[in-house]
């Protein structure tokens, strides 16, 4: 067998340059600050709102958003040094060294450390600041960052062609230890793996005069960027506390004061701070709340019961006392057991008990032009009191906001069957619905007589909320009050007098009427007690 030529092992001239660091965040984080921030990220959809906001504007924002949490979550923040970050997340740092420098930094850590909630918070507050930044085009001009995705363009093309000379390269070597590969496709490997090499040293030089221009127009800019960001930083740092306090408030004032999960946090947080209204509407919830419950708890221990007669059953309160003491003997303890067990005991029988309303309960909330202001806070102040009265007793509660007879009826259910628990989702957006305009109480009974006739709603009363400008055809109230005898329910108006408002008109269809301006009297005792 002809022995084969050895061959000369190839000598490469120019090697392909260095990859790319494949790194866009600039604060160190481990494996549970990933998680941490991941499982935010999939419970807030504010925060994945502003991911896809600020990705079309610029690149590695969600990055940023990231980055932030750590800086503010994290008990050590460590940066990462610049050659271990591509260029085009320049901006990036930009933003997080304005936060972390100075006394603001430490401000807001004292609330955020190691706390997801808070910190998730003000990452939402933060990156919303960061995006107005962007969008005020001061000082980075849209040509700023129209080069800034130039720059993110050119890493990828660099990449992409150190890693084609990388493969050409390796396979050159190969066939060139290879004996069934003739020297002549060696070299022209060798050649190719050469050009693409030099390819890629020109584009990572390209890249690098890129980076250096986006470098020198960032820093022109620099102190009106930090400036621009730390104005925001000091918003946020300012909302933070209120907003924390003001979610707490609202979970005591709707819903059972369990802790909510720190994603939920964050959409509460998030649309709580600066919302003077929501802000108002939570403190008074809370005083209102705690005087319905008074009231009810008053008017359980003030019953007018009254003994009539003895019978047969398994309370223990109402038991003869002859029952109670054969307690005391063995054999007649295990008699009184099985009489207990079969409901045979012999107790005393009451009368005059009041029954309580405990059906669903239907709000018709006034959101008419009117109502604006304090009429406004009043009325939604006491249709969550009356939610929450109706989650600690198990009823349905379902709200119907409105206002003139063109404008579609607000419907929202706001506790469900399965738990009873207030959806604060629901419950903010009724919170801040306010569709304006005139006023027609037709729509609104008519849709909540409606309601009453499905299964799930009998038994139900109805709350009408408003401040009576309004009237009411006399062939409706008719009709009205018969529907309303047939199927046997009730309808409690509340008049909101804080301003202009007019009695008369609610007397066609109520059975009985009272006004906020009541509420400090005696009389609050129809609103939380009766119904």
């Amino acid at each position: 067998m002809p022995r084969r030529r050895a061959r000369k092992k190839s000598a490469f001239s120019l090697p392909p340059p260095e990859p790319l660091p494949d790194n866009v965040h600039w604060v160190e984080s481990d494996s549970y600050d990933r998680a941490v921030y991941e499982q935010l990220r999939a419970t807030s959809p504010s925060l994945q709102r502003l991911e896809e906001s600020g990705a079309s504007l610029l690149p590695h924002f969600p990055a940023l958003l990231r980055d932030l949490f750590c800086a503010l979550f994290k008990y050590n923040v460590v940066f990462f040094k610049t050659d271990a970050v591509l260029p085009s997340a320049a901006v990036n740092k930009e933003l997080l060294t304005a936060l972390h420098t100075g006394e603001l930094a430490n401000l807001l850590r004292e609330a955020t450390v190691l706390d997801e909630g808070q910190a998730g918070l003000a990452t939402a507050l933060l990156g919303e600041g960061a995006l107005r930044v962007l969008k005020s085009e001061k000082p980075l001009t849209r040509r700023d960052l129209l080069d800034i995705w130039n720059v993110e363009k050119q890493e990828a093309l660099v990449q992409q062609n150190i890693d084609e000379a990388r493969n050409a390269r390796e396979l050159a070597e190969q066939a060139d230890t290879a004996e069934d590969i003739s020297q002549e496709a060696t070299q022209m490997l060798e050649q190719t793996a050469e050009r693409m090499a030099s390819q890629a040293r020109a584009e990572d030089t390209r890249l690098r005069r890129l980076a250096k221009q986006l470098d020198q127009d960032l820093a022109r800019g620099r102190q009106e960027t930090h400036n621009r960001f730390l104005k925001e930083a000091i918003t946020v740092a300012q909302n933070l506390d209120d907003a924390t306090q003001e979610a707490e408030s609202w979970g005591l004032a709707v819903g059972g004061g369990h802790q909510s999960s720190p994603g939920r946090q964050i959409e509460l947080g998030k649309r709580l701070a600066g919302n003077d209204k929501l802000k108002k509407l939570a403190r008074m919830v809370g005083r209102m709340k705690r005087q319905a419950l008074a009231l009810r708890r008053k008017n359980f221990e003030r019953t007018t019961d009254e003994v009539f007669e003895v019978g047969i059953g398994a309370e223990l309160s109402r038991l003869l006392p002859h029952e109670l003491v054969s307690l005391q003997h063995p054999l007649l303890r295990q008699d009184f057991i099985r009489r207990f067990v079969d409901n045979e005991l012999l107790q005393y029988d009451l009368r005059g008990v009041e029954a309580q309303g405990k059906g669903p309960l239907i709000v018709c909330l006034d959101g008419s032009s009117s109502m604006l202001g304090d009429k406004e806070i009043w009325a939604k102040a006491l249709t969550l009191t009356l939610l929450e009265i109706a989650r600690r007793e198990r009823r349905r509660f379902r709200a119907i906001c409105f206002s003139s007879a063109d404008a579609p009826l607000y419907r929202v259910d706001l506790n469900t069957r399965l738990r009873y628990e207030a959806d604060m989702d629901k419950v903010l957006e009724l919170a801040e619905y306010f569709p304006g305009g005139g006023t027609d109480f037709e729509k609104p009974l008519d849709a909540a007589l409606a309601c009453i006739q499905e299964s799930r709603f009998q038994r139900s009363d109805i709350v009408f909320i408003t401040d009576g400008e309004c009237r009411v055809h006399a062939e409706w109230a008719e009709r009205f009050a018969a529907e309303k005898d047939a199927l046997g329910f009730s309808l409690f108006s509340i008049l909101i007098d804080v301003g202009a408002s007019s009695l008369g008109s609610l007397t066609p269809f109520s059975d009985r009427i009272t006004s906020v301006s009541q509420l400090t009297s005696e009389e609050a005792r129809d609103v939380f007690v009766k119904l």
